[in-house]
């Protein structure tokens, strides 16, 4: 909505003080001062030569004698408020009203794929809170790119081999007594989970009783039987025995299924799933073009390392001494042979900050390897999210499983909206999607909010509320706008000559008009708590401009059919913007 504007500016600052190519930087005016933008005219006092104030005095005269778009202006200090005239509001108006998918750039063919990693659990637990926030976070990148026009490749890599899975596999051996999934009527990620936590009892009392015969902690963890007895499993799972490679692959496909029952439940899909267990194999020759190349070296004991110091870093190890492989080997490798899977001009990582330092390693020896496209690999680094009881613990069994805290989230969707008379009407069948609606939407918007890159709490309770800066509160201005197009019929023909602007529609033009540029900074900054503040900011304004005044009962049937369009437009904006947090925007509650 800007651009004329800034033509306008930069004309005046040319014909002003001969400035060429002028530095604009206009922004929102704050909310405690008159106008609707504000220029810093800062950068030109050098070539005016004039106080701050005097400066913008000068540039305001001139735009109110040149600019349409400028209805009228005052200065404080160095900052030029302008008022905006009906013009770019109605302009702004009209592009969304031809454009069904007003803030969403189509997909282009032509643009290369960009690539979203995320999740990667452990098949060892089901999928907990922390698992959420990063499955939530990574479907939100990969939709916040597709809305810049490009293909997004959507993939996890499942961490199945070593000791933890082993753990889980000793433990069922032991007590599992031949139980499945199915005779125990539980999905296979918590069976599994559950043989994870008894090993972790089981090691717990043996380590006990061998420190109580005097050794050491670190030693009695490794004389424990039951981890002795795993670390065979594990030698013998690497040398490919048959029967623990079929118990292996049996207690992994239960997780299997669970998992994906969790992703369906999110609305989380994967392209392509990468497998530990396969991908631990890569690396090694690339680490050996490298020795050749010099990139990296080997000590005495055979190790192959690298040294980055130079670089601000330290040495890391990336062959250990018997030739075996690490995980920043797995990743090199991993890196490497998605860029050949695919084509595609980007790799995003989702992963929390702890990993950070293994990143910043990984992007660089990729650099070091001479790959072009090093270059073009982020690490979305997001914080841990607890709840207001503290951090969960994982070995304990105490962890929030997603598929418990989801069902806590409908459970209490049902309460609150019984409690409100929302389900009035509605069958058992329309009541239970509802009560998923809200209560997954509150949840993933209470998430997304937040700026990944801060630690967060996650309040249930707090989340599902019909006011306030939450989930259901957007949809249920949804719900409600969806409501008043359905009585609306068929609404008459306006044109601008029939309408003039109130200040309560204009403020909902100009915060729509936002939209494009707000989905298109939340991509390039990996960033869906951008959009979520955008869509807060609609529905209030919206709801005040509702409150103030008649949609289907206006002054003149032109204005009835102004407010109805402008209505729809607000209606489409919220349903797109809360799809792009994945949550589903309802048109009944």
């Amino acid at each position: 909505m800007n651009t004329g504007l800034e033509a306008a500016i930069a004309t005046t600052l040319k014909e002003l003080y001969g400035i060429e190519q002028a530095n604009i930087d206009l922004q929102e005016t704050r909310k405690e001062f008159e106008g609707d933008l504000t220029l810093v005219v800062f950068p030109y006092l050098k070539v005016s030569r004039l106080s701050p104030e005097a400066t913008a005095e000068d540039i305001g005269a001139s735009l109110m004698r040149q600019a349409s778009d400028v209805s009228a202006y005052n200065v404080v200090k160095g900052f030029l408020n302008l008022s905006l005239s009906d013009a770019p509001l109605q302009s702004a108006m009209d592009q969304m009203l031809v454009d069904p998918q007003w803030g969403i750039v189509p997909l282009n063919p032509d643009l290369p794929a960009a690539m979203v990693e995320y999740s990667s659990p452990n098949t060892n637990k089901p999928l907990h809170l922390g698992h959420i926030r990063n499955n939530l976070l990574g479907y939100s990148v990969s939709k916040l790119i597709q809305a810049t026009g490009k293909q997004v490749i959507q993939v996890q890599i499942i961490n199945d081999r070593g000791v933890h899975i082993c753990k889980s596999m000793y433990a069922w051996k032991m007590f599992g007594n031949g139980e499945t999934p199915a005779t125990r009527g539980i999905k296979g990620d918590h069976f599994v989970g559950e043989y994870y936590v008894r090993f972790d009892q089981l090691l717990k009392r043996e380590v006990a009783e061998l420190m109580a015969e005097g050794y050491s902690e670190v030693d009695a963890t490794k004389r424990a039987p039951c981890m002795i007895h795993v670390q065979q499993m594990l030698q013998d799972w690497e040398s490919g025995n048959p029967e623990v490679m079929e118990l292996w692959n049996t207690m992994n496909a239960w997780v299997y299924e669970g998992f994906n029952a969790t992703y369906d439940r999110l609305g989380v899909q994967f392209d392509k799933n990468y497998f530990e267990s396969q991908t631990y194999v890569l690396g090694k020759k690339d680490i050996e073009t490298g020795l050749a190349q010099g990139i990296f070296y080997r000590r005495e004991d055979g190790s192959v390392w690298i040294d980055l110091t130079d670089d601000g870093l330290d040495e890391k190890l990336v062959l250990r001494k018997d030739g075996t492989s690490v995980y920043m080997t797995q990743d090199i490798g991993t890196a490497i042979q998605r860029f050949s899977d695919f084509q595609m001009d980007s790799l995003t990582y989702v992963v929390g900050n702890e990993q950070d330092y293994h990143f910043k390693v990984l992007f660089l020896i990729l650099q070091k390897l001479g790959y072009t496209w090093a270059s073009t690999l982020s690490h979305l680094s997001y914080g841990m999210v607890d709840l207001p009881s503290g951090r969960m613990k994982s070995r304990e069994g105490t962890v929030v499983d997603a598929d418990d805290l989801l069902d806590e989230m409908e459970a209490g969707a049902r309460r609150i909206s019984e409690e409100l008379g929302k389900v009035e009407g509605l069958s058992l069948e329309e009541q239970s999607v509802l009560y998923r609606t809200l209560g997954h939407g509150a949840l993933k918007y209470f998430i997304l909010k937040v700026d990944p890159r801060k630690r967060m709490v996650f309040n249930p309770e707090e989340s599902i509320d019909f006011n306030g800066n939450t989930g259901p509160f957007l949809q249920y201005t949804h719900a409600r706008i969806c409501s008043i197009l359905r009585k609306s019929g068929h609404a008459g023909p306006w044109t601008w000559e029939d309408i003039h602007l109130a200040d309560k529609e204009k403020e909902v033009i100009k915060c729509l008009s936002k939209f494009p540029s707000v989905v298109q900074k939340a991509a390039a900054d990996q960033n869906p708590s951008d959009v979520a503040g955008f869509l807060y900011d609609l529905a209030k304004i919206y709801n005040g401009f509702y409150q103030v005044h008649s949609v289907l009962n206006a002054e003149t049937p032109q204005n009835a059919a102004f407010r109805i369009a402008l209505s729809r437009q607000v209606a489409g904006a919220l349903q797109r913007g809360m799809a792009l947090l994945g949550i589903v925007a309802p048109e009944r509650m």
